[in-house]
């Protein structure tokens, strides 16, 4: 193990040491900034995010998983059979009672509801012109 750990930093250290000898050096306008794009950052990289944002990225993420699962299943398909599709099936029908759980509980609403965006809207038909 030892052994091995001399090989892995003294590979690590080689490559830092050739990035930095060999590795172009140019100061452009944003070139300290982190995330440089050549645009200068407007603002705080310390805004608050709705926490909104990260249940939807969390929901991103967990049916992207599921598609995997289910993408492999299909790549298998002949071997797993019968017994296999009704695996699939009831992993399928778990997702979808999740999907409508997290819809019912109000996981997936963005914003105003249309209904009261129509009932503004009529108000607004309703006022007498000044």
């Amino acid at each position: 193990m030892v052994v091995y750990g001399a090989i892995v930093l003294s590979l690590v250290a080689v490559i830092l040491g050739l990035s930095y000898v060999l590795g172009q050096r140019h100061n452009d306008r944003a070139t300290g900034e982190p995330y440089e794009g050549g645009i200068l950052s407007a603002g705080s990289a310390r805004t608050r995010f709705s926490s909104q944002f990260y249940l939807v990225a969390m929901l991103f993420v967990i049916f992207d998983v599921e598609t995997v699962f289910i993408l492999s299943w299909a790549i298998a398909f002949r071997e797993l059979g019968w017994y296999g599709y009704l695996g699939v099936l009831v992993f399928i029908v778990m997702l979808a009672v999740v999907l409508v759980y997290e819809w019912r509980n109000g996981a997936l609403d963005f914003g105003p509801s249309g209904s009261k965006i129509l009932a503004a809207y009529k108000r607004l038909l309703q006022k007498p012109a000044a």
